[in-house]
């Protein structure tokens, strides 16, 4: 694959991820909400890595950690998002842990999830490099 189409294929499947969060959240699933969330924004990260250098990302499933990795400036608000939403990768997690994560997120906090990581999204896609 060349570079553009590595960047389109994290493209897609970020997009994919997102829509499956506004599913989760329409089916009260609200911990796969802030889950979906995370993984969308780390795609986009991946595609953005991508981009801006036409090398494979660090494998990492922290957003923080990825971001900073493109040399890209970014405000407070969205590295506390970055943050809040890499605490909700439960992949491989044991279910106890899932159970306890389910506690700390209500539909409020996944609307808001929602909410920030779409403007994240359309922030990152505009820092993207063709």
């Amino acid at each position: 694959m060349n570079k553009q189409e590595k960047v389109d294929y994290w493209l897609d499947i970020a997009e994919y991820d997102f829509k499956t969060a506004e599913a989760m959240y329409k089916s009260n699933r609200y911990l796969y909400v802030a889950f979906m969330c995370q993984q969308a924004l780390e795609k986009m990260i991946k595609a953005l890595y991508i981009s801006r250098f036409d090398d494979e990302p660090p494998r990492s499933h922290n957003l923080t950690f990825l971001f900073q990795k493109t040399k890209i400036e970014i405000d407070d608000d969205r590295l506390d998002l970055f943050d809040q939403l890499t605490s909700f990768y439960i992949e491989g997690r044991y279910p106890e842990y899932k159970q306890k994560l389910s506690q700390f997120i209500d539909k409020k906090r996944a609307q808001d999830f929602l909410i920030k990581t779409k403007e994240a999204y359309k922030w990152l896609k505009s820092h993207l490099k063709y």
